[in-house]
């Protein structure tokens, strides 16, 4: 469906793995690897804990850093919790907000998925809505509906220039982790359902620039398939994000794509 040049992003989630001193050695070797691939963008979310040595690591570096969570308010008594505003301070360029396991784990709302799209953007840093559905909803072909539910609360009331500044990640829940990925078919048709919501909804320029990543036991085997389709625009990788040549070809394939 998609006509529109966008340039890949590939983002890595090291989730909760990898304190301070492991996040900054995978760091210092991303650095340097990554700079032979200049037609896409690249990003890490190390723990909140290992942030501060990794965004001092690649400062000036052609890898961004990004972060995993964080509460929409600006500041307050929400124990535990971390602000846009001190993810900006810390040089973070992206946020994920709505990943799976923060919906199925900890229980958050799509309203507060929402608040949280909307503090990034007001304290200037990109974010990376995460939507998808579970295998129940799959094979109760409730998947085009979820992921309407999802966007409809994820973009409420943003204005028409902010839209282009949220990259939205399809993660179908019954693929995170479990080696079990979408077909590339699989996956374009949601992509393609996702880029017809902007399209019937906003002015064109917001579907042509808008990214939109595939997150799902991506790997270097299944990657180029993968963003070979046309409104597959990068990827969410989880656990090939952890070791440097696993993530690197990743990063290869999404190259070749923007190349």
């Amino acid at each position: 469906m998609s006509t529109g040049k966008r340039r890949p992003l590939v983002v890595g989630n090291w989730k909760m793995n990898k304190g301070p001193q492991e996040a900054d050695a995978l760091a210092v070797q991303l650095k340097v690897v990554i700079q032979d691939y200049p037609a896409v963008d690249v990003g890490v979310a190390p723990t909140f804990l290992a942030l501060p040595a990794v965004a001092e690591r690649l400062k000036h570096t052609a890898v961004q850093v990004v972060a995993q969570n964080c509460h929409p308010e600006v500041s307050g008594a929400y124990t535990g919790e971390v602000s846009p505003e001190m993810l900006r301070q810390l040089g973070v360029t992206w946020c994920l907000v709505g990943h799976s396991e923060r919906r199925q784990i900890f229980g958050e709302s799509d309203s507060f998925v929402g608040q949280k799209v909307r503090g990034c953007l007001r304290a200037g840093v990109l974010p990376i809505l995460c939507v998808g559905e579970t295998l129940a909803e799959r094979d109760a072909g409730q998947a085009e509906a979820v992921v309407q539910r999802q966007l409809d609360a994820g973009l409420a009331g943003l204005p028409t220039d902010q839209l282009a500044s949220v990259t939205i990640a399809y993660e179908p829940v019954w693929a995170i982790g479990t080696g079990r990925n979408a077909s590339p078919q699989q996956a374009q048709e949601i992509h393609a359902f996702i880029r017809s919501y902007l399209e019937d909804r906003y002015p064109p320029f917001v579907s042509r620039s808008m990214r939109i990543l595939y997150g799902g036991s991506v790997k270097g085997s299944n990657a180029a398939g993968l963003l070979g389709q046309a409104d597959i625009d990068g990827a969410l990788v989880g656990g090939a994000a952890l070791t440097r040549d696993d993530f690197v070809a990743i990063v290869a394939a999404a190259h070749q794509r923007g190349s």
